[in-house]
């Protein structure tokens, strides 16, 4: 009988040895899945990637015990990051406003959730499959390989359609000096840093845990035993210590340089202050497309285009989708009639034809009520403003779109000219992609206009996409105004300070100074160039070593 519960216990053991590896990851991802809103624990970040290192590598480093294949613990790992950070997306059940029925509306809040969690842990999974294939045993030539892995990964997700939670964005609004290294080379340094950090303290674990291996080797006295005991005991502590000094001197590095670009002065001129005005129309989506939302869309946007421009505001600017119209007919509504009595720049959200098809657009209409720009969308929402393989599936997937014509994308290469100098122009998920940003900054773009509806989701989303358009404008050095629908709206500086931010579900107007800059960062300059260096680093030292 006694044998028997040893055998049980031992086979108990061992399950749960072999299930630690999940266990961990899914963990650890949860943590790193908390570091934005709702709950914004951003200094998580800095550690919570180090467990799933300790997998990846020990499958090649550490034979005895056997350890799994990282590649379902790095999906785990994954799914928990992502799933929770874009949990918000689940906010557009039920989708009663576009005349979607309860059941399939949670079908497919409950595919859209799965699918850019899966998206995410294909990125991770991809990460821990490359890091097994490229095994070196040098930890500084690993760190170095799955840094340049990790953030080339990130920029080839980036470059698609399906874009949000780089592991950069963990620390907006929150760690304003580790984000002014976007400056250098735009989101990936921070990654590249987060990674590298993690990385350091992952390989310390890895060096103490093969060293208490072989701590106590065969020997045939007791006193050899010790000695040997000691001695690698002591070379363990050692290279533990070097690696965590590494990463935290790393870290403190990075924040110093950080904090020396957050120290630069403001360098403001009066006679170059632009007074704008932003207004949030609180118009709910289940009345939107509606006749009732549309009287409220046009009272709302009136009423507040009248109250700023009393108050001397420079330009006004309005959420994405404000007017549910197209740009022929704004000429029939009150709002353009009070924009030609006070000659004020309306910067007006709307929709623009294109052939049979048509964009979701803002419009520069001049002071006398004239369009005299126009920028169109040109990331659209999967599923939610087009269909991928539309030729494919499009007849299995119902399109979430506000219009019946046929959605299309703005051309990549846009610029937004106004009577207040150039403009850097992002329409909702646009604020994601940070090239988008960088290339109207390159060409001339003097201040961010932020235009967005964020509705359709969770008030968590609303801060990540407040936090992610903190992000562009400490990178392009500019400052930002946000007009949003429902919140949140807010001023940021140059900086990446908030001035101002709305409240959520209200309707508010209000009015900051900002200041045109034209000044270029490196990252405005050259691009993503760190991680060209780090790829070229990464394969002379595979080469190499």
């Amino acid at each position: 009988m006694l044998e028997m519960l040893k055998k049980q216990n031992k086979q108990i053991r061992e399950r749960l040895q072999n299930l630690l590896p999940y266990l961990v990851a899914l963990t650890s991802g949860t943590l790193m899945g908390v570091t934005v809103a709702p709950f914004g624990a951003w200094f998580f970040a800095w550690v919570a990637l180090a467990p799933l290192w300790v997998i990846v590598v020990k499958y090649n480093t550490i034979k005895n015990p056997p350890t799994p294949c990282p590649l379902l613990p790095a999906l785990l790992w994954a799914i928990a990051y992502h799933g929770i950070a874009l949990f918000w997306i689940t906010g557009i059940h039920p989708m009663n406003w576009l005349g979607v029925p309860w059941w399939p509306s949670l079908l497919i809040t409950i595919f859209c959730w799965s699918f850019i969690s899966l998206w995410g842990g294909l990125l991770v999974a991809l990460w821990a499959f490359l890091m097994v294939k490229l095994d070196k045993q040098k930890p500084w030539l690993r760190v170095l390989i799955g840094t340049a892995l990790w953030c080339s990964l990130e920029s080839l997700w980036s470059s698609g359609s399906l874009w949000w939670s780089s592991l950069s964005y963990t620390q907006s609004p929150h760690n304003l000096i580790i984000l002014h290294l976007g400056q250098l080379s735009g989101p990936n340094t921070v990654t590249a840093v987060i990674i590298a950090v993690n990385g350091l303290v992952g390989e310390s674990w890895i060096y103490y845990f093969a060293q208490s291996l072989l701590a106590i080797p065969q020997s045939r006295t007791k006193r050899a035993k010790e000695e040997r005991k000691n001695s690698a005991s002591f070379a363990s502590l050692w290279f533990v210590n070097s690696y965590i000094i590494s990463a935290a001197t790393l870290l403190i590095t990075a924040h110093i340089l950080g904090f020396i670009l957050y120290s630069q002065p403001l360098n403001n001129l009066e006679n170059t202050a632009l007074k704008i005005g932003i207004i949030q129309g609180n118009i709910p989506n289940e009345i939107k497309l509606l006749p009732q939302g549309y009287r409220q869309a046009i009272s709302n946007y009136t009423n507040g285009y009248l109250t700023l421009a009393n108050q001397g505001v420079d330009a006004v600017l309005t959420p994405e989708g404000a007017l549910p119209l197209y740009a022929n007919d704004f000429q029939n509504t009150p709002l353009l009639d009070a924009v030609k009595e006070k000659k004020v720049v309306a910067w007006l959200g709307g929709f623009g034809r294109t052939g049979k098809s048509y964009t979701n657009s803002l419009f520069g209409v001049n002071g006398e009520g004239k369009i005299t720009s126009r920028y169109d969308k040109s990331k659209l929402v999967p599923l939610g403003e087009f269909v991928p393989f539309e030729e494919i599936i499009g007849g299995l997937v119902q399109r979430l779109s506000p219009l019946d014509e046929h959605q299309i994308h703005g051309a990549k290469n846009q610029v937004f000219d106004t009577p207040l100098g150039r403009a850097i122009v992002g329409i909702c998920y646009e604020s994601a992609f940070s090239e988008i940003f960088r290339y109207q900054a390159f060409n001339g773009g003097q201040f961010i206009l932020s235009s967005s509806n964020d509705a359709h989701y969770t008030q968590a989303m609303a801060d990540q996409h407040h936090a992610q358009d903190i992000m562009r404008a400490i990178e392009t050095d500019r400052w930002a105004v946000r007009a949003t629908n429902t919140g949140y709206s807010a001023f940021v500086d140059h900086h990446g300070r908030t001035l101002w931010k709305s409240g959520y579900n209200s309707y508010e107007t209000h009015a900051e100074i900002i200041y045109p800059r034209q000044n270029r960062t490196l990252y405005v300059r050259f691009g993503d160039w760190l991680i060209i260096v780090l790829l070229v680093l990464g394969v002379l030292g595979w080469v190499l070593f």
